[in-house]
């Protein structure tokens, strides 16, 4: 009876982890195919995505001298520079209507140009410093 109990037990176990695998491999199609929209905040891993994680787990490969997650440094930055150049007295909201993002990006973006010298705010708007 003991035998049993443990090969079904040892089969019911072999059949979750199975279905595991099956849920994450599910998930990722569907991330796939929905796209990589993200809500606010770090998403959850869910407990299949836990479980079919391998246990090690290895560096990306990156080029040396380059920083983690950025492709080009200061492109947009650059960008908004521009427009303030070429219409003083822009807004943070105009500026990132005409780039087509957000605004919360250049409201971090403005003030590290405006320490480095090259703008200045006036009023709401923002000037070419020189």
């Amino acid at each position: 009876m003991a035998g049993f109990v443990d090969s079904t037990v040892k089969d019911i176990d072999d059949r979750l982890r199975e279905l595991k695998e099956e849920v994450a491999r599910l998930e990722a199609a569907r991330t796939a195919l929905v796209g990589g929209r993200r809500r606010p905040g770090r998403p959850r891993r869910t407990a299949a995505a836990a479980a079919a994680a391998p246990t090690t787990r290895r560096r990306a490969a990156r080029r040396p001298g380059r920083p983690r997650g950025r492709s080009r440094g200061g492109t947009r930055a650059n960008q908004a520079l521009e427009l303030v150049r070429g219409t003083p007295g822009i807004t943070i909201p105009q500026i990132a209507e005409k780039m087509g993002i957000e605004p919360n990006y250049l409201y971090r973006v403005m003030p590290r140009l405006a320490t480095e010298g090259q703008v200045k705010r006036d009023g709401q708007g923002w000037r070419p410093a020189s």
